[in-house]
């Protein structure tokens, strides 16, 4: 017992305090983080759109991430990955608040994908922090450590959003969200200060190098990639919680004490298992092949049966799949991306998650509408096995290059 908790401490030595600094910023930010999981709930249940609109508001929704994605993936290279930070967490903030104010149906299209264009300023961002502080060698695990409180905060967020839901009400959680939001910025400003920030940001905005990413063949196939896994990864916040509603006739809370055991399991061993991984040599590119499995596997579970536990294990498995696929996929982007365009090239993968909230809420929710659970799950099952196919091939090429090791 000892020895597993010195391993997991040891997990987490040689990171910087920038980055513990903006971990914990990100925590707070995601622990309001409570309307996303809810949103079609609230949509179809509070709003009474018909799952056709619920599809197109997701639409809207990532059409607003994709904007922000490239907007936020320019800005970072050339005015600092901390002020987009910043202004993201802020203007995100007061959007929350302000959308529980919307009923129709247009209104809420428009404000959902004004809300995302600000909140997903945020990515690029991050993602360019993770590889800026500290040590280069070190930038897998600061975006562990990243996901680590941005899933401690997500496992907390939606337990009490369930219960806010069930006791006061569906607003309340649009408050809490926008103000949570507004107070991270807040602390970024306090414990992160500009001026620090800034230096870090002078060493990364160099003469740039290579081409670019829209240009970069093998980075426009890992991009590919990452959007059909991302296409079905959301469906964890959107038709998965329909689906645990109306075919299992699960209530919020029990719904948000689901999501809550991915953030726990996430919290407690993605940093001892990246390091594990690490030691084990395994690559970027296999890690995130197996990441797409475990999702596969997680989806098509939920078709064996109507018992309670096969969700559990279905969340279990798409869990273990996000924590060994998610951080080795962002550092082989970072890995990737030439000197000078690091803001670009992870503001593209950052997009793929984009582009998959508008391909998958709406023709995932229109397929169920059409063909049902059952018929939506093997299709997206029959989609992961594509995207571990072409993940082997991207491998292949990889291999031909200079810096395969790191791939």
């Amino acid at each position: 017992m000892k020895r597993l908790y010195a391993n997991y401490v040891n997990s987490f030595k040689g990171l910087v305090p920038e980055i513990w600094i903006l971990s914990f910023v990100t925590f707070i930010n995601r622990a309001g983080a409570m309307v996303i999981p809810f949103l079609s709930i609230y949509l179809v249940s509070g709003k009474d759109f018909t799952l056709p609109q619920v599809g197109m508001i997701m639409t809207c929704y990532g059409l607003g991430s994709l904007l922000g994605n490239y907007i936020g993936g320019i800005l970072a290279d050339t005015i600092g990955f901390y002020k987009i930070i910043v202004m993201s967490l802020f203007f995100g903030g007061l959007g929350f608040i302000g959308l529980q104010f919307i009923d129709s149906y247009i209104g809420m299209c428009i404000g959902v994908f004004v809300l995302m264009t600000a909140v997903d300023t945020y990515r690029p961002g991050v993602f360019v922090a993770a590889g800026a502080y500290g040590k280069e060698s070190d930038a897998t695990r600061n975006i562990g450590l990243i996901r680590l409180f941005i899933n401690l905060g997500f496992s907390i967020g939606p337990v009490i959003g369930g219960l806010l839901i069930a006791k006061v009400s569906y607003n309340s959680i649009f408050w809490v969200d926008g103000v949570t939001c507004i107070l991270a910025s807040i602390l970024l400003i306090i414990l992160l200060r500009p001026k620090k920030a800034d230096k870090k940001d002078e060493k990364i905005i160099v003469k740039k190098e290579g081409v670019s990413p829209y240009k970069n063949g093998l980075f426009l196939l890992f991009f590919l990639i990452m959007i059909i896994n991302s296409v079905v990864f959301v469906q964890y916040f959107s038709s998965i919680p329909l689906f645990y509603k109306e075919h299992h006739g699960l209530s919020p809370d029990i719904i948000g004490w689901l999501l809550f055991l991915n953030g726990a399991l996430i919290v407690i061993l993605e940093m001892p298992l990246i390091s594990w991984l690490e030691r084990r040599k395994l690559s970027k590119t296999m890690a995130t092949f197996w990441g797409i499995v475990l999702l596969a596997l997680s989806i098509i579970i939920l078709n064996v049966s109507d018992w309670f536990g096969i969700l559990i294990i279905g969340m279990v498995l798409m869990t273990l799949g996000e924590m060994i696929g998610s951080p080795f996929a962002s550092s082989l982007a970072l890995d990737m991306a030439p000197k000078g365009r690091k803001g670009s090239y992870m503001g593209l993968f950052s997009m793929s998650f984009s582009l998959s909230h508008i391909i998958g809420h709406n023709a995932t929710l229109n397929a169920i509408y059409s063909f049902g659970y059952f018929n939506t799950w093997t299709i997206l099952f029959i989609v992961l096995v594509l995207a571990a196919g072409l993940t082997l091939v991207l491998l292949k090429y990889l291999k031909k290059s200079p810096n395969y090791k790191s791939y």
